[in-house]
């Protein structure tokens, strides 16, 4: 079988990934998705509906046309149904917030400095720790901005972990940033009781969405380091929620012998990760997400199920059992104490 012939275009298009991004955040930031999600518009009326020039937006709808994102008929443009569900800010399932962590100023920076990271093994951004740095700014931008990506995974692990509804359970969440996965559980279980340990600013978002949740009388704030707080303990889950990548594996030892002394006897650790497969090349988001770590930590990495297996067994865990989430992304992994 003969080999396609070289062709710059995958170089050409990494190269250019950047001019794609930042459409994305324009469209956003005229809300075109919203305004689209209530009726198909010409260039000529989004534009006076978002105060913008004509060719301004048709240039802008119309890469996004050639991206994906919007169709176009006889001169009105209109969302797909991806657009549809996840950046019309009506649909339940909007990320356009998510723009705000992952385009933020800190993310950017962190890869214009790439080469340096490399070159470290570890992080070139100026804050010592990169974004683990005491209770940096980014963490906000997190907690705000990809709550609604968590939802699903958020329903999903109390089903996972299978628990009586009817349980009188007592959850540790650690680095809860929005809360959403602390919430699931306090949503399942209506007697379960909530702690949330993260940064006192972060925790600030995760309070109103438990105010909205409607389980504020079950939701109790744990601010300060999850290295350094005092935990209590008894509890029945621990929740490590896209967490442990951001540390080597000596600092996930030391954390997670914390956790082994705050679960009860027979409790178990709950863990959402980006779990590479052994080869490290598959599947394809998981795999590359080392280089967010490299990118932004000082010692993060993506750990297979392997290593992460070995961490907790070191820790004084039994047998982890591993559960892929819809769509591949996110597998949650379910350690007994």
């Amino acid at each position: 079988m003969s080999q396609p012939a070289p062709s710059p275009v995958l170089i050409f298009d990494l190269l250019t990934g950047y001019q794609k991004t930042a459409a994305l955040r324009a469209a956003i930031e005229l809300d075109l998705f919203t305004l689209l999600g209530e009726e198909p518009r010409s260039a000529a009326a989004l534009a006076e509906q978002c105060r913008a020039s004509e060719k301004g937006v048709r240039c802008l709808c119309d890469s996004l046309v050639v991206w994906g994102l919007l169709v176009r008929s006889e001169g009105n443009y209109a969302l797909t149904p991806d657009s549809a569900l996840f950046l019309d800010r009506r649909s339940p399932a909007c990320m356009a917030d998510a723009a705000e962590f992952l385009d933020s100023p800190t993310l950017r920076s962190a890869y214009e400095r790439l080469t340096e990271a490399v070159r470290r093994g570890g992080t070139a951004l100026e804050e010592t720790g990169g974004t683990m740095a005491t209770d940096h700014a980014v963490w906000v931008r997190f907690a705000r901005g990809m709550a609604a990506l968590m939802a699903m995974p958020a329903q999903a692990i109390p089903e996972i972990v299978g628990l009586p509804a009817e349980a009188p359970l007592r959850v540790l969440d650690l680095a809860a940033g929005h809360g959403l996965f602390g919430l699931g559980f306090a949503r399942r279980h209506p007697r379960a009781q909530i702690v949330a340990q993260d940064w006192e600013a972060v925790l600030a978002v995760a309070q109103e969405n438990a105010e909205g949740a409607g389980v504020a009388d079950r939701y109790t704030l744990l601010p300060g380091s999850a290295f350094d707080v005092d935990y209590g303990s008894d509890y029945d889950v621990v929740l490590l929620t896209n967490f442990l990548h951001h540390f080597s594996p000596s600092t996930c030892d030391t954390l997670l012998r914390r956790v082994h002394a705050a679960l009860k006897p027979g409790g178990v650790a709950v863990t959402l990760e980006f779990v590479p497969d052994e080869d490290r090349l598959t599947p394809p988001g998981p795999a590359s997400f080392s280089l967010v770590m490299l990118a932004t930590t000082a010692e993060g990495d993506a750990y297979t199920f392997a290593e992460l297996d070995a961490m907790f067994r070191a820790a004084g865990f039994g047998e982890s059992r591993a559960h892929q989430l819809a769509g591949g992304a996110s597998t949650v992994i379910v350690t007994a104490r």
